[in-house]
């Protein structure tokens, strides 16, 4: 039995994200080890059939010693002999435990959902992350790409060699789990932004437009923020932002779930205003399986979600204004036209988006570098 290893930097990203390729694999005759910090969601790994192995990952920290010793914890995990491919997700497992498989003359596959601010900010931490890209990924002997943009610049900063390099439709969604619910037509329209509650994915911006907004349209409008919050990145919002937003009326802090799908079936439209580098948001994704409309940024990522006036609406990053404007389109409506929009998004995801694509690919993939 062929030994694989699924690595992120938390359990809770398996789970969500990666928990029907995980059952695909092991319904292939798989043996499946997970390698992430332990939260609360490593037991639920388990649960599946998993074996669990608890490393430690700063996930958004710079601290070079740290980072020394979770490529130290690769290592020794990987030394074992006993591990045949390794699946990759999220930044640091993708440079770190990259370099320690080769070290072991195991077989890498690394997904790249997203670049962040690697690619925008000079400082001295993004050039270091570069470099270690550069050396990582060019050991690696498959890299999926959720995006054409990000394979693109990867290419042209000769991070990778384009004949190991493919594209994936994102993560994908599950097309039986999120399934279309209407809204209720009650004369309010709903918004709602699934993301961790960071500035960068355009948290700020929407908060704005909900204060133009209720200011107009007063209890017609509600503007609702489910995630993450406070949690370990430089654009974190805090709890007391959070709380005084709330406190002023303009949006509801639904805090987490693990069954968005409940959330998303409630709101009449998903947003989501990013700057940041994204892979595929697979919030945007879940909402589009679900029938809704989109208002996103015309962004890496982002726009891949929108056929701009069909199934949604993209607005200009950065820009409160233009997400106002956006937005508004979508209140005007008549709630049959919402839901008609929303039909084409569903029609879009299944064509573009079905998870089994994604795990299809997996598994052609890991045949692929094991018969290397």
């Amino acid at each position: 039995m062929k030994e694989i290893i699924i690595s992120s930097n938390t359990s809770w990203y398996l789970y969500n994200f990666r928990k029907n390729t995980i059952l695909s694999l092991i319904k292939e005759g798989f043996s499946i080890t997970a390698l992430a910090p332990r939260d609360d969601y490593s037991e639920k790994l388990e649960l599946l059939g998993v074996t669990f192995i608890d490393i430690s990952i700063e996930q958004g920290g710079t601290n070079p010693v740290k980072d020394i010793k979770t490529f130290i914890e690769f290592n020794k995990v990987y030394s074992s002999g006993q591990y045949d491919v390794v699946l990759n997700f999220t930044p640091k497992n993708n440079i770190y435990s990259t370099l320690a498989a080769k070290i072991n003359n195991i077989k890498v596959i690394n997904n790249i959902a997203g670049l962040g601010i690697l690619f925008i900010n000079e400082s001295v931490t993004s050039k270091i992350a570069r470099l270690l890209y550069k050396i990582s990924q060019r050991s690696a002997d498959k890299i999926f790409f959720q995006n054409e943009d990000d394979k693109k610049l990867f290419l042209e900063h000769n991070l990778a060699n384009e004949s190991i390099t493919a594209r994936l439709p994102g993560s994908g969604v599950d097309l039986s789990r999120f399934e279309v619910i209407p809204s209720q037509d009650d004369g309010v329209v709903r918004f709602l932004l699934i993301a961790r509650m960071l500035y960068d994915k355009g948290i700020g911006h929407y908060v704005e437009a909900a204060r133009a907004l209720k200011a107009k349209y007063g209890n017609n409008v509600e503007f609702n923020l489910l995630g993450f919050l406070a949690v370990e990145n430089p654009s974190a919002v805090s709890e007391v932002e959070m709380q005084s937003w709330v406190d002023e009326g303009i949006v509801n802090y639904l805090g987490v779930s693990d069954e968005v799908e409940k959330e998303i079936a409630k709101v009449d439209c998903m947003v989501l205003p990013s700057f940041y580098r994204e892979g595929v948001p697979k919030s945007l994704l879940e909402a589009g399986a679900m029938g809704k409309p989109i208002v996103t940024t015309d962004n890496v990522g982002c726009r891949e979600t929108v056929n701009d006036g069909v199934n949604g609406f993209l607005c200009v990053p950065r820009s409160t204004q233009s997400l106002i404007d956006k937005l508004e389109l979508i209140i005007q409506m008549s709630h049959e036209e919402r839901l008609t929009m929303g039909l084409k998004s569903r029609e879009k995801i299944e064509n573009e988006f079905d998870e089994s694509i994604v795990i299809n690919c997996y598994l052609d993939a890991i045949k692929e570098v094991l018969e290397k």
